[in-house]
């Protein structure tokens, strides 16, 4: 339903890029990449997921996922019901970074209609 498992983070709380794949759609229209400070998902993903954001792993802490790009912020259409994700814990940290909770903020709209 949710449209993805998470598998682990490697390296634990790291600083990566989250990049805007989508740029058009309402969720992120206007949002530029962005900088992060947390925990870097790796998951297994559905590929009927509408991907509007993703980062890349350095293979720092696993070399086999080097380069591996990553969706972290979907969303889709479960039977009459809409399913927003986003990358980010429910921590301040995390919505500290403005163009995290901008588009947290969005998603949740969405979703709610």
């Amino acid at each position: 339903m949710v449209g993805g498992q998470w598998v682990q983070h490697p390296g634990g709380e790291v600083e990566y890029e989250v990049h805007i794949t989508n740029p058009f759609d309402p969720v992120t229209e206007g949002i530029p990449d962005f900088k992060m400070r947390s925990e870097q998902y790796y998951m297994h993903v559905d590929p009927s997921n509408v991907v509007l954001a993703t980062t890349t792993f350095s293979g720092e802490h696993i070399p086999w996922i080097k380069d591996c790009i990553m969706p972290v912020t979907w969303k889709r259409v479960y039977g009459k019901g809409r399913v927003f994700y986003n990358h980010a814990r429910p921590r301040c940290a995390d919505f500290s970074v403005p163009e995290c909770l901008e588009m947290t903020k969005r998603g949740l709209l969405w979703a709610s209609k």
